[in-house]
């Protein structure tokens, strides 16, 4: 009987994890959706601010940034190089961690860390686990 239920959850358990995978993925894109149009529709006084952080190079980093999130958008929606659109947005998040969030302490009401260090997180899954299933990742290279 144990044999059995293990055998029933397991099978159910596999698409849970994709299904998990996949929300992830469309949280993130949704996610990054906004700040990634902010940053465009206002390159440059993006680039001020980044000025104003000390960020070097900043109307660079800003199209970095920008081209970064935009793509991660596209990218992580479609579950299409996941696990590589994972790392330039994990190293965005650290950088936003590090000049922006993390002197207002951790809640997000405060503008602190909280959201960052929640995608931050949610993007290591990716790269971990890569995109599931339901991907074109997996339609492409066969693998979940």
């Amino acid at each position: 009987m144990i044999n059995l239920i293990d055998r029933i959850t397991s099978g159910v358990l596999v698409h849970f994890h994709s299904v998990s995978l996949l929300l992830i993925r469309v949280l993130l894109a949704y996610g990054f959706y906004e700040p990634a149009m902010n940053k465009w529709n206002d390159i440059d006084s993006v680039a001020g601010w980044f000025e104003s952080l000390g960020i070097p190079f900043p109307l660079l980093n800003t199209y970095m940034a920008a081209t970064t999130e935009l793509l991660g958008v596209g990218l992580l929606a479609l579950g299409l190089f996941t696990r590589y659109i994972s790392l330039p947005l994990i190293v965005t998040m650290v950088v936003a961690i590090g000049t922006v969030h993390f002197q207002n302490g951790f809640s997000a009401g405060d503008n602190g860390y909280e959201i960052p260090l929640y995608y931050l997180a949610m993007l290591l899954v990716l790269v971990g686990n890569g995109a599931g299933r339901f991907s074109i990742d997996n339609l492409i290279f066969k693998k979940a």
